[in-house]
């Protein structure tokens, strides 16, 4: 699948079920208390960091994916 038709796919006209459920897979997440996997990060300015490197610098990390509009 290709980023265009990835963001199109992402991009749903509607909020229904049909097209928001399979994007949602909290049976893929790790759970409550455990650490998350480590990624690379891109910030605003467009260079990277990795989430250890958040994690490491403060007590508590709150990643949040997705769009809530």
């Amino acid at each position: 699948m290709s980023d265009a038709d990835l963001l199109i796919r992402y991009n749903y006209d509607a909020f229904v079920p049909e097209k928001f459920e399979p994007w949602l897979r909290f049976d893929e997440s790790p759970p409550l208390g455990q650490p998350a996997p480590d990624f690379p990060l891109t910030r605003l300015d467009g260079t990277t960091t990795r989430l250890s490197e958040i994690w490491s610098a403060h007590l508590y990390t709150i990643v949040e994916f997705g769009s809530f509009t």
